[in-house]
């Protein structure tokens, strides 16, 4: 792939890519291009495939075979790289899709915006708090329309069950927690010993700006996620879906503070993250948690939910396949007790027979094609996405520094304006990280 050091952009270059700023009619194809087409970018790559008004014009992948699926996908002739920098460089490319490994998603991210490209990046944003940052500035800059890949945002039963949180349907909501149940034990992604890389240029180019390592097959692909050089492991692969859609719910943007725990409790690999954690954050007032645990027995969760929110009149459990909302039974005074301030017993209060509200029950399916749609429409009248950059960088930064909450066993007070810790320094060096040489942040 040649030399990484970030390329100078003259403000030739600069006003040129503006240049794509232009209004896309109604009915012309956007041309994009795919950075990353293993496991998740396929199937975003699949999702945007549904829609006539776009087209594949580039993919881009260091194995051969994911470039064959996605060519063949396709249903045409796009342009193949192994360079990431030839599809910001082709003409022919309105807007990228990132589906990379997450300490690629900044570079590729900033890059793409300077180039004149509209993006759609997955999530997590970022890897850091520090990068995800500079994303949003320089996707305003760039005025490039954005989206990440966060797709509960455009599905419509999560719209409106979120808009039913926010306008007081199951009253004030007090816990929200989400849930990840995984088995993996006893062995998980087994004890792979360090080796020869199959391709020393192929493993350079993937570390990217993460430090040079021995390659161990573990690090790669799916399993990055369990390494702090790549991820912020399922905190901020699953965790970052649940923080934003419980955040969304409840009207809120970033917490005052966050604590965790956990440990490598279940398996025997090689990995360096948890595989059992619970983290907490206070929004002052409400106590949102993510729980990740090794079960799969069902239901592992209350009523078989990814989340739940627990309100005054009523407890809403979201699923990949719709909503419900199950009434609270309130709470009456009994007439004439003399001390119902002392609660020396119960006597003093009982259950009513009377519920809150009414049930509830809204089937739907949870897809990527929604959110695929949302960003064509958006690229083409020039508006913002349904989860842009900065609604991404929120709920992503949310999630990383729970991640740092669990890796410095630490309780944390946060400054969600200055995106720092106030109380441990320690953490603070988390929040970003050096890039191994030619690499810089843009």
């Amino acid at each position: 792939m040649g030399d990484f050091s970030r390329r100078t952009f003259t403000s030739a270059a600069t006003a040129m890519a503006l240049s794509y700023n232009r209004i896309m009619g109604a009915n012309e194809r956007l041309r994009m291009g795919y950075i990353g087409l293993g496991n998740r970018g396929d199937q975003v790559h699949e999702a945007f495939m549904e829609f006539g008004d776009q087209q594949t014009t580039a993919v881009c992948d260091l194995r051969d075979d994911y470039l064959d699926v996605a060519v063949k996908r396709s249903r045409a002739t796009p342009a193949r790289y192994k360079d990431y920098r030839r599809v910001l460089d082709d003409k022919n490319v309105d807007a990228v899709v990132i589906a990379t490994p997450d300490h690629w998603h900044a570079l590729m991210f900033i890059e793409a915006c300077r180039a004149g490209k509209d993006v759609y990046c997955e999530k997590p944003l970022s890897l850091t708090v520090t990068e995800g940052r500079r994303m949003v500035d320089v996707a305003a800059e760039t005025k490039r329309i954005t989206q990440v890949g966060i797709q509960r945002r455009s599905n419509k039963y999560l719209q409106e069950a979120a808009q039913f949180v926010r306008e007081g349907g199951i009253g004030k909501v007090t816990v929200a927690r989400g849930f990840l149940m995984q088995n993996e034990s006893p062995n998980g992604l087994g004890n792979a010993a360090n080796t020869t890389p199959p391709s020393a240029e192929e493993w350079d180019k993937w570390l990217g700006p993460a430090p040079k390592v021995p390659y161990n097959r573990n690090r790669t692909y799916y399993n990055f996620r369990w390494f702090y050089d790549y991820s912020g492991g399922q905190i901020t692969n699953f965790g970052v879906h649940y923080m934003d859609m419980l955040r969304w719910c409840l009207g809120k943007t970033s917490p005052r503070a966050v604590t965790a725990m956990g440990g490598v409790f279940a398996v025997k690999d090689n990995r360096e993250i948890p595989d059992t954690a619970e983290v907490m954050w206070d929004f002052e007032g409400v106590l949102m948690s993510f729980l990740q645990y090794n079960a799969n027995a069902a239901p592992s969760t209350p009523r078989g939910a990814d989340m739940e929110l627990r309100g005054t009149k009523g407890t809403m459990y979201l699923y990949s396949n719709g909503y419900e909302v199950i009434p609270e039974k309130t709470t009456e005074l009994l007439m004439g007790a003399k001390n119902p301030a002392d609660r020396d017993s119960e006597k003093a209060y009982k259950p009513s027979m009377k519920s809150a509200m009414e049930a509830r029950k809204v089937e739907g399916r949870l897809m990527t094609t929604p959110h695929a749609r949302n960003f064509i429409d958006c690229v083409k009248s020039r508006t913002k996405c349904n989860c842009d950059v900065l609604t991404g960088h929120i709920s992503t930064s949310n999630a990383i520094i729970g991640h740092i909450a669990l890796r410095t066993e630490s309780y944390l007070k946060w400054d969600a304006k200055a995106e720092r810790f106030t109380n441990n320094e320690a953490a603070n060096k988390l929040l970003s990280y050096k890039y191994r040489s030619p690499y810089r942040l843009g």
